[in-house]
Order: C-alpha cells, then sequence, then structure tokens
C-alpha cells in the first residue's frame, strides 16, 4: 500500500508488502496464466491459417573472361557482385517482374498480394541471395519460387549489362509450416496472462485506501494517537454478529448448548388436566363459603 503522509508528497512503496500481496494472490495469478496460455494455443491451432516457405538460391555473376579463355575474378568484382544483389532484389520485386510470374502460373494473386509472399536478400553478405516464397498451399510455394529462378536471369540479363544470375538451388516443396509457432504464440500467451494478473494485483494494492490493520495507522501516522478502534460490526462466519442478534441483545452473550448450537427460548408447558380441574373446585368452594357466611 501507498503511504501518503501528510507532510510529504512522495509515494512509498514497500516492496516487501507488495511481494507477499502477489504470493497471497499467485493462485489467481496461475490461473490466469494458464488460460492466456491455452486461448493463445487455441488460436494458433484452430484460428491462424498454417503458412509454408519455399526456397530458391541463387549467384550473382559479374566475373570477366581474359583473352587466354580462362575466368579471373578480382576482388574488386566479388564486391561488385555483392552490391548488385539489392538491384537485382528490387528488379525480382517489380511489378513487370512479377506480373510476368502470375501469367506464367495463372495464379489468383494481384501484383500487392504476390509482393507480400516474397522475400529476398543475400546470404551471409555474399553474392549469393535467396528467395522466399510464403503460401497457405506448400505445392504453390515451392511453384512460385522456382518460376521465379526460371524468369528472373532473363529479365536481370535484359535490364543489366554484363552481368547474369544463376539457380544454386531450386526451391522443394516444404514439409513443416513455417507459422504459426504454437510454442511460441502458447509461451507469449502465458506471459501476457501473468503481466496483465500481476498488473491488476499491483493497482488494486496501490489504489486501495483503505485501512485494513492497526499496525498500518502506526506506522504512517508515529506522532497520532491511537484512540480506539471500531470493530467488525459484520461476522465473517456470518453467525454471531450484530446484525444477525439485534441491538438489544448485541451486548449480552449468547447462550448456547452442549452442542455448541444456540439454545432454543423455552416455551411455557401446557397444565394438566387434573390440576386445573382441582383448581377449578376450590374456586366454587371458596364462592359457597362466601354464601354462607352473608346468610347468618
Amino acid at each position: 500500500m501507498y503511504n501518503d503522509r501528510p507532510e510529504t508528497d512522495e509515494i512509498e512503496i514497500d516492496l516487501l508488502k507488495l511481494g507477499q500481496i502477489l504470493l497471497r494472490k499467485a493462485g489467481a495469478i496461475i490461473a490466469v496464466t494458464l488460460l492466456a496460455a491455452a486461448a493463445a494455443f487455441g488460436i494458433s491451432y484452430f484460428l491462424i491459417t498454417p503458412q509454408y516457405t519455399s526456397t530458391a538460391m541463387m549467384y550473382v555473376n559479374n566475373s570477366n573472361i581474359s583473352v587466354g579463355g580462362s575466368f579471373s575474378i578480382s576482388s574488386s568484382e566479388l564486391t561488385a557482385a555483392q552490391s548488385l544483389v539489392d538491384t537485382y532484389v528490387v528488379i525480382l520485386k517489380s511489378r513487370t517482374t512479377l506480373e510476368d510470374i502470375i501469367a506464367r502460373e495463372n495464379l489468383e494473386y494481384d501484383y500487392e498480394e504476390l509482393y507480400d509472399m516474397i522475400e529476398s536478400g543475400p546470404v551471409n553478405s555474399t553474392e549469393i541471395f535467396d528467395i522466399n516464397v510464403t503460401s497457405p498451399d506448400p505445392y504453390e510455394a515451392e511453384r512460385i519460387a522456382n518460376t521465379i529462378a526460371q524468369v528472373l536471369p532473363e529479365r536481370i540479363a535484359s535490364i543489366v549489362d554484363g552481368s547474369d544470375v544463376r539457380i544454386v538451388d531450386y526451391a522443394v516443396v516444404p514439409s513443416e509450416r513455417t507459422s504459426p509457432s504454437f510454442t511460441l504464440n502458447t509461451v507469449i500467451g502465458a506471459l501476457a496472462g501473468f503481466l496483465f494478473a500481476a498488473a491488476v494485483v499491483i493497482l488494486r494494492y496501490l489504489f486501495d485506501d483503505q485501512i485494513h490493520e492497526e499496525g498500518y495507522l502506526a506506522q504512517t501516522y508515529p506522532d497520532v494517537p491511537l484512540l480506539a478502534v471500531v470493530p467488525d460490526m459484520l461476522a465473517e462466519d456470518g453467525g454471531d454478529s450484530y446484525y444477525s442478534r439485534g441491538p438489544a441483545s448485541a451486548g449480552r452473550p449468547r447462550r448456547t448448548g452442549g452442542s455448541g448450537q444456540p439454545r432454543r427460548p423455552r416455551t411455557p408447558a401446557a397444565p394438566a388436566p387434573g390440576r386445573e380441574h382441582g383448581r377449578e373446585q376450590m374456586k366454587e368452594q371458596e364462592k359457597e363459603g362466601a354464601g354462607h357466611g352473608q346468610e347468618r
């Protein structure tokens, strides 16, 4: 609980008390964490469409042929080949190239959709770059990646003079999904649930302005004497309380039987028939005696 003392405007947070509150609410926090993890797994398994990625690899060739007929590759040519990778990636994802691929494979995607399915970049800062195609259909991803590998060298040769691209590795049908990752999503969901539950517990604790214990007053306001403590008028067990017994009997202890249960009030017993008949006869005799006395 934060301590807002009257002489200062500083807010003090008792970390030990905060840790005790979290431990006290550990059951609820764990329950929320498990529910969030289960929800994340269910969403990943039932609602998210699996995606598959197929990859083709290509090599940027920028070597010159010497007079003797042998290939001579210098370091400057390798550097130039690496710098050309970014240029070839731009040509790969151009509208003309992608529309040519759509027409050849008779795809149902437009340019923007196919653009988002393709990722390309250099491999470990070399003159080799890969082409990654992601699709919900693994066979479609493999087919599009191999079509790009066949179309791209022709496009680059028609645009960039003295440089071409060669296929290093063809794409294959992926056997495992790329996304979603059930394990990763479940862990993220559990972490989010834990943080949410802990945050709720901490915020309720920090913004609680009620006084729950006598020691808080003595610690927070040491210069103010404690005159009296008002007891809780409602019993927690719902049995013996001020409002259940009534104001008249609130100050008297309740009588209980031997089993600990409240003793029922006694009801007056009905008079026996013989005694009642005897009393009536005595009254009649007294009336007769009183009559004889008056006659005398």
